[in-house]
C-alpha cells in the first residue's frame, strides 16, 4: 500500500475562555475514520508547487530544512491551506494591499471549484491577486498512520491563527459539522467517549493545551519544530540473514533504538533463551511459552550490572530459570512481578528458593488464570521509587488488564516495564470481573502524563513512540464503546450475544466468544457512566446511551 504525503492546518483562535481550535467531523461513510473530528487537511497534490510563486515568507529550501525533508515542504504548507479552504472555508491569504482576506472577499465564490479540483490554489491566487503568508504557519508535528487501516498517509501537521473575519463552514460533503472548541473540553469529551478523535489530533490537542493564547502557542511552534523520527527502512539480522524493516515492524523501533548508524547488527526475531541488552543494564530474556496469548514468549527483564533486579520471571520453566540464574550469577536482589498471570509469576518462588531474594508485587486476585501460590514479600504502591543497581524504578498501579497490575518505570533511561499493560501487536484482555475496562483506560491516560521514551512490554519488541502507542490503545478502545453503545441503543434490551454480534460485525464469528468479554466489559463501564442497565440478562439503553 502506498503511503500518500498529506498535510493538516490547525486553526487557532482567542477567546475570553481562552485559545479555541477548530474541530471538523468527517462524513459517517467515508472509508477513513468515519465520524471522527479532525483539523482540516488532505492528500499534497502535485500541483501544489505552483502556489510557490505567490508565497510570501520563507522559502522551500528553509521549510524543506525545517521538515528535514531534501525539498517540497513548502508544497506541505500549501496543501494544508488549500484543504483548510476547501473543507472550512477559511484562507489564509493577503492582497495586494497587504490586508489579511475577509469574509468578504469575492474569492469565497471558488471555493466551490477548488474542491472538485477545477481550480488550484496557484489560480485563485493568479485570478484574486493574493499571495499566501507562510510565515503566519507553524510546522507542528509528524505523522504516519500506522499499518492496518484501509488508508495510509504520511501527514505534516501545521499551525496558524486563523484570520479575523472568516466564519468557518464545513463543506457537507467530506465533512459534516464543525465547532471552535477548547483543547481541553475537547480531550475531555474524548475520554468521555462522547466524540471521536484520532491519535494525531489527540497528540495536537495536548500540545495544544498547554497554551493560553495564539502568540504563546505560534512562538512555540515557531522556535520549536519536531525533531525528526526514523521513518526509513532500517536492516537487521533475522535467522543469520540480512533484512529490511519497514517502519511499523514489530522490531523496527528496537532495531533504530539499538543500531542508530544502522549498521543491521541488531536480530529481528525474538529467540527464547537468547539474552538481549535493550538499554543499559537492562537484559530481556524471553521464556520458552510463545503461544496465542503470549506472543514470542513472556519476557523477563533483568535489570543491573553487578546486582541484579528481576522483573517477571515468567512461568516455572526450569530452564528459563536456569538461565536467569546464569545470567546474573545468583545476585538477585529483588523480585518484581508485574500482576500475577500465570505466565508472568510462577517463576518468582524458584527464584527465591535459589536465592533468598524477596519478592515484590500485589497478592493475587480470585480466578482461574492467577497464579493464586504468589505470596510477595513486599507490596508497593503507586508512586513508591526501587532503587536498582542501574537506576530508580518508579511503582505505577495500572489495573484493568488485572487488578493487581504495575507498571515500573526506569526514570533515568525513561524506560517503562509495562507488563501485559500494553502488548505489542495487539490489545490486551479485559475480561471481568478483574478486568476492568473503566480502570483501564484511565490507568493509560495516567501513563500519558509519565516522562516515557521507550516501552519495554511483557511481550515482544521494545516500542517507541510511547505516546502514540498509549493514544491508539485508548482510541481502538472507546472507538469499540462507541459501536458497542450504538448496539445497545438500536437494539435494547438485548442480550449480549446479541449485542456481539452487532457490535463485533467486523470481526469472524467463529471468536465472537472471546469478544462477548471484551463487549462484557464495555457494557459494565457504560453502566457505571450511567450509559447501559442490567436487568437479569437483558441489558438496556438509558437517556445517557
Amino acid at each position: 500500500m502506498d503511503i500518500r504525503p498529506a498535510a493538516t492546518l490547525v486553526l487557532t483562535r482567542d477567546t475570553q475562555d481562552g485559545l479555541e481550535v477548530l474541530l471538523l467531523q468527517r462524513t459517517w461513510s467515508a472509508v477513513f475514520m468515519p465520524g471522527y473530528f479532525v483539523f482540516p487537511g488532505g492528500a499534497v497534490d502535485q500541483q501544489e508547487s505552483f502556489a510557490r510563486q505567490h508565497v510570501v515568507g520563507p522559502e522551500d529550501a528553509e521549510i524543506s530544512h525545517t521538515m528535514s525533508l531534501d525539498e517540497g515542504g513548502a508544497d506541505y504548507m500549501l496543501a494544508a491551506v488549500r484543504e483548510c479552504f476547501e473543507e472550512a472555508g477559511v484562507l489564509l491569504a493577503v492582497d495586494q494591499a497587504g490586508r489579511t482576506v475577509g469574509g468578504d472577499h469575492e474569492v469565497h465564490a471558488d471555493r466551490d471549484a477548488v474542491f472538485r479540483g477545477n481550480l488550484t490554489l496557484a489560480d485563485i491566487c493568479q485570478r484574486h491577486k493574493l499571495t499566501i503568508p507562510l510565515d503566519r504557519v507553524a510546522y507542528l508535528s509528524h505523522w504516519t498512520t500506522p499499518p492496518g487501516p484501509p488508508r495510509r498517509f504520511d501527514t505534516r501537521f501545521f499551525v496558524t491563527t486563523a484570520p479575523e473575519g472568516q466564519p468557518a463552514c464545513h463543506d457537507g460533503v467530506e465533512t459534516i459539522d464543525h465547532l471552535w472548541i477548547r483543547p481541553e473540553e475537547a480531550l475531555e469529551d474524548h475520554r468521555s467517549g462522547r466524540r471521536l478523535l484520532g491519535l494525531p489530533t489527540l497528540r495536537t490537542l495536548r500540545v495544544l493545551s498547554d497554551f493560553s493564547t495564539c502568540d504563546a502557542l505560534m512562538r512555540y511552534a515557531h522556535a520549536n519544530p519536531p525533531e525528526a523520527a526514523p521513518d526509513k527502512p532500517w536492516p537487521a539480522i533475522r535467522k543469520g540473514k540480512p533484512v529490511v524493516l519497514e517502519p511499523g515492524a514489530p522490531a523496527y523501533d528496537e532495531a533504530a533504538k539499538l543500531d542508530p548508524e544502522g549498521e543491521g547488527s541488531v536480530g529481528a526475531e525474538i529467540i527464547p533463551g537468547t539474552a538481549v541488552e535493550v538499554a543499559a543494564g537492562v537484559k530481556r530474556l524471553t521464556a520458552p511459552n510463545p503461544g496465542v496469548m503470549t506472543g514470542p514468549g513472556t519476557n523477563t527483564y533483568i535489570i543491573g550490572h553487578d546486582r541484579y533486579t528481576v522483573i517477571d520471571p515468567g512461568p516455572d520453566d526450569p530452564v528459563h530459570i536456569a538461565r536467569i540464574l546464569e545470567l546474573t550469577g545468583g545476585q538477585i536482589d529483588r523480585v518484581l512481578v508485574t500482576h500475577t498471570h500465570r505466565d508472568h509469576s510462577p517463576g518468582a518462588r524458584s527464584l527465591k528458593q535459589e536465592t533468598g531474594s524477596p519478592l515484590t508485587g500485589l497478592p493475587a486476585p480470585d480466578g482461574a488464570s492467577q497464579d493464586s501460590g504468589f505470596a510477595p514479600d513486599e507490596q508497593p504502591v503507586h508512586g513508591e521509587f526501587i532503587h536498582t543497581d542501574a537506576g530508580l524504578l518508579k511503582v505505577i498501579h495500572t489495573p484493568g488488564h488485572a487488578s493487581n497490575h504495575l507498571c515500573f518505570l526506569l526514570t533515568d533511561q525513561e524506560l517503562l516495564f509495562s507488563g501485559d499493560h500494553i502488548m505489542q501487536g495487539s490489545t490486551v484482555v479485559i475480561n471481568p470481573p478483574d478486568g476492568d475496562m473503566k480502570a483501564y483506560l484511565e490507568s493509560l491516560y495516567d501513563l500519558l502524563s509519565e516522562p516515557i521514551r521507550f516501552i519495554a512490554p511483557g511481550h515482544g519488541f521494545l516500542m517507541g513512540q510511547p505516546e502514540a502507542v498509549i493514544d491508539y490503545l485508548i482510541t481502538h478502545r472507546l472507538a469499540r464503546e462507541h459501536k458497542v453503545a450504538k448496539a445497545l441503543k438500536e437494539l435494547a434490551p438485548v442480550t449480549l450475544k446479541d449485542l456481539t454480534t452487532k457490535a463485533y460485525d467486523d470481526v469472524p464469528a467463529a471468536i465472537h466468544g472471546v469478544a462477548a468479554r471484551s463487549a462484557l466489559a464495555h457494557l459494565v463501564k457504560l453502566e457505571s457512566d450511567g450509559r447501559a442497565d442490567q436487568s437479569g440478562e437483558l441489558w438496556h439503553a438509558t437517556e445517557e446511551t
